[in-house]
């Protein structure tokens, strides 16, 4: 707010209020004067009294408004929406079939617990909760691996997946000055961001195939194989996000020979471990495969969706290395470039996973209701799936959602179809036409149905 001077002045320049005798009161305000003006003090006349006006100019004009974000975007869109029928398909969040947000069970008794034991808020150590970083790499890589017995593993509790991903890139960008990552197109909008902050180039391999709405395999390998030798290749090791379409086993096995043979480091990104199958097992197949190869991998791991504990921040990096002195340099170099990001890691959260996962009743509780959340996940896709094809009588092929998996289904509309979908449907979803079925309730899969096969067929 602009701020007056308490200057009158008469016209005699001796009997002005002089800016030393304002000082005395600080209100020093700047000097005024022809040799070095103050840009942000504008002075008026009125008549015969002089006026010293201190003008509202920010030193942050040179800031311009960011674009909003592409996906908490729609979420802020369909809270406006008063539409009865609105649908908010854009944020990868599980909801329940009434479409409410799900608190898992065995997280209110790990809560419940933790409040029993009275535990104390000190600060975590920069690697952060020992016991989670324990259970979080024997869950990724199984507790039995060599890697973990040979402690040559260096873990780190990272802000969710986000924030681990980014404490990776920091890594990249001091120690591997140069390499690019390559990355899936399409893939998670913030993988970008985060290596355009870390300022790690990057470029983008061949993944999606629009004529089959499937994996453009050949393309993906073929980049992969072009990539300067040493690139790092970032892996959705289940459950892509967006296509929601993984590589078979089989396809897993080549991506790891053309990674093997051109000296690439595979860079795993795992936000859905155990929900996209139901398995935890079967959802790090990919990653043990790399590991079992005797490869160098980076893994950031997620626990927002498979144990809903989205506001928690919990994740962590891995740094599968070839000797136990490899791991403890690297994990010390993890914690340096933590410390002055963020200094160390929130506790509660990483608290509920070591519980949870430490505790085998728990842990067989988080399984069944895990496979209770995929499932659901899978009845909508099959809900989906069904009243598409009965409905559609053009004869259009619908299947290519039976084959994806996860939370997400690439429906293959454009941004045009999309913005249909939005204005006329209710429906809110990510411009590049990815769905979250977690926010699909089997009792709404018709509405939807009607509502793709308009857009697809009557908007271009």
């Amino acid at each position: 707010m602009a701020s007056t001077l308490l200057s009158l002045a008469s016209a005699t320049p001796s009997a002005s209020l002089s800016f030393h005798e304002i000082n005395k009161g600080k209100l020093n305000l700047g000097c005024i004067n022809k040799e070095k003006p103050n840009p942000f003090i504008k002075a008026k006349s009125f008549g015969r009294v002089s006026m010293v006006v201190a003008s509202n100019v920010s030193h942050f004009e040179g800031i311009t408004m960011a674009p909003p974000d592409p996906i908490l975007g729609v979420s802020e869109a369909f809270k406006a929406d008063d539409h009865e029928l609105k649908l908010n398909l854009g944020v990868g969040a599980y909801r329940t079939e009434e479409l409410q947000p799900y608190v898992l069970d065995v997280v209110k008794k790990a809560d419940k617990l933790l409040l029993e034991k009275g535990e104390n808020l000190e600060y975590l150590p920069i690697e952060g909760l020992a016991a989670f970083n324990k259970v979080t790499a024997e869950l990724l890589f199984g507790a039995d691996n060599p890697v973990i017995k040979q402690q040559r593993v260096a873990t780190v509790q990272g802000l969710s997946g986000t924030g681990s991903l980014r404490l990776a890139a920091a890594l990249i960008e001091r120690y591997f000055p140069g390499a690019k990552v390559l990355i899936s197109s399409p893939t998670w909008g913030n993988h970008k961001n985060i290596f355009n902050d870390a300022r790690v180039p990057w470029s983008e391999y061949r993944y999606y195939d629009p004529k089959t709405v499937g994996l453009d395999f050949e393309g993906m390998i073929a980049d992969i194989k072009a990539a300067p030798e040493g690139s790092f290749i970032l892996l959705h090791g289940c459950a892509h996000n967006p296509t929601g379409i993984d590589p078979t086993p089989e396809q897993w096995g080549v991506i790891a020979d053309v990674i093997q043979e051109k000296n690439h480091i595979p860079f795993f990104d795992i936000a859905y471990q155990g929900f996209a199958s139901g398995s935890l097992d079967t959802d790090a197949a990919s990653v043990r495969m790399f590991v079992a190869r005797g490869m160098e991998v980076i893994a950031a791991q997620s626990y927002s969706k498979n144990l809903g504990l989205y506001a928690e921040r919990i994740g962590a990096i891995n740094v599968v290395c070839s000797s136990p002195e490899a791991a403890a340099r690297v994990k010390s170099q993890l914690k340096r470039i933590a410390r002055p990001m963020y200094s160390n890691p929130p506790v509660h959260g990483a608290r509920i996973v070591a519980n949870i996962v430490g505790d085998s009743a728990l842990f067989k509780e988080w399984n069944a209701e895990m496979e209770m959340m995929a499932g659901r996940i899978k009845n909508v896709r099959h809900k989906l799936f069904d009243s598409l094809s009965s409905k559609d009588k053009s004869g259009k092929d619908w299947s290519f959602v039976l084959k994806q998996i996860g939370m997400f289904s690439f429906t293959g509309l454009n941004k045009a179809q999309c913005d249909n979908m939005t204005n006329k449907w209710h429906v809110y979803m990510t411009k590049d036409g990815r769905i979250s079925l977690a926010g699909l309730s089997l009792a709404k899969c018709e509405y939807l149905a009607d509502a793709i096969i308009d857009s697809y067929h009557n908007v271009s």
